[in-house]
């Protein structure tokens, strides 16, 4: 491998890998998944770059191969292993109350666990336009899909959220809403 290249999968490893194992963490619910399955898109990564011709980002082609990588775990594992119950457990609070972090941890194993019983597809649009905080135009060249099937399957998985949660308008769901 030359310099050249060893240095510029190094760059994008340091730049983008926060953003896919996140990615990648939300899907799973397990951060040993999330590892493993973010290692295998840089192996992919890896593979791929000489093909890598700049007609998209480099961030939107490195969460396209992560959401590939995610479906392909996701087909392997069916629903055994990838809807673990942990996916919020490791993670600490640094601040605030007894109470608020306590009703905070409350909403959120809430949400996990209704993001949990979306179909793949809607948690996908859910984590990257709600929660990564993605625009319209960036899911759907991320997803392969149009802008108008974004909307509308985000909208459909707010609302299935919004259900499954048991919420009025202007919960927690609706923080998402934009």
């Amino acid at each position: 491998m030359t310099d050249d290249l060893e240095q510029r999968i190094r760059t994008i490893y340091q730049t983008y890998y926060e953003d896919v194992y996140t990615f990648l963490y939300y899907f799973t619910g397990r951060r040993e998944d999330a590892e493993d399955m973010a290692q295998e898109v840089f192996t992919r990564l890896l593979k791929a770059l000489p093909r890598y011709d700049g007609r998209v980002s480099m961030k939107t082609w490195l969460f396209s191969i992560a959401r590939y990588a995610a479906i392909d775990q996701y087909r392997k594992q069916k629903w055994f292993n990838l809807f673990s119950t942990n996916q919020f457990d490791d993670m600490r609070s640094r601040d605030g109350l007894p109470e608020e972090e306590l009703e905070t941890k409350e909403e959120m194993r809430m949400v996990k666990e209704a993001l949990q019983k979306l179909k793949p597809h809607y948690r996908m649009i859910v984590i990257v336009r709600g929660i990564k905080d993605y625009s319209i135009k960036e899911t759907a060249e991320l997803l392969n899909i149009s802008e108008a099937k974004v909307r509308l399957d985000y909208h459909r998985a707010l609302k299935m959220l919004q259900k499954y949660l048991g919420e009025e308008e202007g919960g927690v769901i609706s923080e998402f809403a934009r």
